[in-house]
């Protein structure tokens, strides 16, 4: 009780920082810092200290094993980051395969939370954990099946189109052509989660609205583009953003299939396992930074551009500007 008279006897002062707080703010405010102490010292050893390493990296000729003195080179890294054809390429490559996976990644999660979530959909709770089971089983695991059902010559996959009467079915993982649908195909393994992140916001919809537009007449498509899309697309907005950098960054699926040796033909030498190859393979740590840092530019760029064209077609149902 005397704690709380004297918390409202001596209000805080704005802006007149720790000696203007009170006995009872500063403990608090002491309290609160024990509390978080330990995400605050491993965001310093595992985040900050990191970052600040890896720019000061960029400047220096740091090779693990090389038995080269550690010297600061200046811009030169940057110069054979411009120079290195691989590194354009490997960008290129990312960018076309992103094209591709961005809109199934997209598109087809909704369509399966629309169906998850009809009313008229017998079994929708074993239809459920049956798309998202997938979710929760090793990623690699899931790499070494998708690899063996989409195998040209003993897959399933290629035994189920020439079932069908394809004479010729696609050398998947082996021909330039079909090797990002290839993958494409296998990434569909994890679209459960995306999947119930949508159903979730679709369940979020108030059925007042549907009520109306249906006296109003409107049918299913003139509902789900004038009513369910607006008030979900927070929710997809969400996973654009998550997709769209998780783009950026992939390289596990053609690491494990391929050994990371960029075939067939060099096409699936995507930018994010060219820097796992020049940090890992090559041990260059200087120049491994040096992409490292140009992938953040690109991706913060990609991310703004995002965010400043949401203000045209994502609805905050609260935002009253």
């Amino acid at each position: 009780m005397e704690a709380i008279t004297e918390f409202q006897s001596r209000p805080e002062k704005k802006g007149a920082g720790w000696r203007g707080m009170s006995r009872m703010a500063r403990r608090e405010a002491l309290t609160g810092y024990l509390y978080i102490s330990p995400w605050l010292i491993g965001f310093l050893i595992f985040t900050l200290i990191p970052v600040i390493a890896s720019v000061v990296f960029t400047f220096t000729n740091i090779r693990l094993g090389s038995g080269e003195a550690v010297n600061f080179v200046g811009l030169e890294n940057y110069r054979t980051l411009f120079r290195d054809t691989q590194v354009w390429e490997s960008l290129l490559i990312t960018i076309k395969f992103g094209l591709i996976a961005l809109p199934v990644g997209m598109i087809l999660p909704i369509i399966l939370a629309l169906l998850m979530n009809s009313a008229y959909l017998y079994g929708k709770y074993f239809m459920r954990v049956l798309f998202y089971f997938p979710y929760i089983i090793p990623f690699v695991a899931a790499i070494f099946i998708w690899g063996a059902i989409i195998n040209p010559e003993t897959g399933w996959l290629n035994m189920a189109l020439e079932g069908l009467g394809v004479k010729n079915p696609p050398n998947w993982l082996n021909d330039p052509t079909w090797v990002y649908p290839a993958l494409v195909i296998l990434g569909l393994w994890g679209i459960g989660n995306a999947m119930l992140i949508n159903m979730a916001a679709l369940q979020g919809v108030p059925t007042e609205l549907y009520d109306a537009a249906k006296v109003d007449g409107a049918g299913f498509w003139r509902t789900l583009f004038n009513v369910t899309l607006p008030l979900i697309s927070p929710v997809i907005f969400y996973n654009l953003l998550l997709t769209v950098v998780g783009l950026f960054q992939y390289f596990l699926v053609p690491l494990v299939l391929n050994s990371g040796t960029g075939a067939p033909g060099g096409a699936t030498m995507f930018y994010n396992l060219y820097l796992y190859k020049t940090f890992f393979t090559y041990q260059n740590m200087a120049y491994g930074a040096t992409m490292g840092w140009l992938l953040f530019l690109v991706i913060l760029v990609v991310t703004i551009f995002m965010f400043w064209s949401a203000k045209y077609w994502v609805y905050y149902a609260g935002d009253s500007s």
